[in-house]
């Protein structure tokens, strides 16, 4: 038997899958992680979720289930970091092709749980974005939770939802989740980050690097990319919460009504209806502005050295109140190219290795 899991949201949530399955049952108790290839625009130019038809390379493992594995690739134009995934995570991935709507995934689901010979699932979600009602105004993508909500509610099976790390992602507040979640299951510790800290070096993943951050005891504000706030890593941070999966669908308005979709064009009108936007739709606009402006960074003024751009705009972080940084927050904000983000990983390791809190930066506090 393999235990059977489920990434909510796709993107890193496999990461923090990966690590809430060790904490619970050991590193190396066989599992199936079943997940979105859903990774944004930063890895995938392609607007939207990935099907199994993006890829080479896949295993079947059920009629409509297949899974991922290292010598899995995308097909070009598409991008995704999966196959990488699958080569670093012990657990195998199972692609979640969400397409055919909640009834769908069900479908796969069932597959899945078939191929594991089990009848449970844990659904694991970083940040608490699962348990969104549709109204929050930091609200990004709810759309891929709740519809792995919709699809447990429809699937033959016992079902648990985690939530690791609350508010971690910026979509739902730590404060406005705590009230929501009763008393946590377990805290995370350093320990049980160990079956993921290889995927740091490469994966852009931010909540899932917060999470492993304060499983290893890093408290303060941190930076990342693309939320309107900084996140504060408090004793909360490192907790994982289990509830029921009647409570999580009592919370999440939009997976109520994604019950019975059968396609994923229905499920981004029911996203619009309740929660006002389509993060699809998003993603398409902001693809389609990616496309028109294909001019290059500026290069630096004066010709300053990498090492003296990222003092100078480490300076002026840190001056916003900024302890702690992820290394995507870095790479964008400098638009460094991954060479370039190899060259400044390697020269602040060898000047100044204090800095490095992995999977997370330390910056020098400055006078304001």
């Amino acid at each position: 038997m393999k235990r059977l899991l489920l990434a909510a949201g796709g993107g890193g949530d496999a990461i923090t899958t990966a690590m809430t399955h060790a904490a619970l049952h050991g590193p190396d108790e066989p599992a199936l992680i079943l997940t979105y290839a859903w990774e944004r625009l930063v890895v995938d130019p392609v607007p939207g979720p990935r099907r199994p038809s993006d890829f080479t390379g896949t295993v079947p493992a059920g009629p409509t289930l297949r899974l991922v594995t290292p010598d899995s690739a995308p097909r070009p134009p598409a991008g995704s970091l999966l196959p990488r995934l699958a080569a670093d995570l012990r657990a195998e991935l199972g692609l979640l092709d969400p397409y055919g709507g909640a009834v769908g995934l069900a479908r796969q689901i069932t597959e899945a749980a078939a191929y594991c010979g089990t009848d449970h699932v844990d659904v694991v979600d970083v940040g608490g974005d699962v348990l969104a009602d549709g109204s929050e105004p930091t609200l990004r993508s709810p759309l891929g939770d709740a519809l792995a909500l919709a699809a447990c509610a429809h699937a033959p099976l016992s079902t648990s939802v985690h939530v690791a790390g609350p508010g971690l992602d910026s979509e739902v507040p730590e404060a406005s989740l705590l009230p929501l979640l009763g008393a946590p299951l377990r805290a995370l510790t350093a320990a049980d980050t160990h079956v993921v800290e290889r995927v740091f070096a490469w994966h852009p993943s931010e909540a899932s690097a917060l999470l492993v951050a304060a499983a290893r005891g890093i408290r303060g504000v941190c930076g990342t990319r693309d939320a309107p706030d900084p996140v504060t890593l408090t004793d909360a941070s490192p907790n994982l919460y289990r509830l029921t999966l009647d409570r999580a669908l009592e919370l999440n308005t939009l997976a109520r009504a994604l019950a019975g979709t059968t396609d994923l064009d229905a499920a981004e009108r029911a996203s619009l209806q309740v929660c006002g936007f389509s993060e699809i739709a998003r993603e398409r606009a902001r693809a389609a502005g990616a496309h028109q402006d294909t001019a290059s960074p500026p290069s630096p003024e004066g010709g300053a050295t990498l090492p003296e751009r990222f003092a100078d705009w480490e300076r002026s972080t840190a001056r916003r109140g900024i302890a702690y940084v992820t290394t995507r927050r870095i790479a964008e904000e400098l638009a460094l190219r991954p060479q370039q983000s190899a060259e400044l990983r390697a020269h602040l390791l060898a000047a100044s290795p204090a800095r490095h809190a992995p999977p997370l930066w330390r910056l020098s506090p400055t006078e304001r």
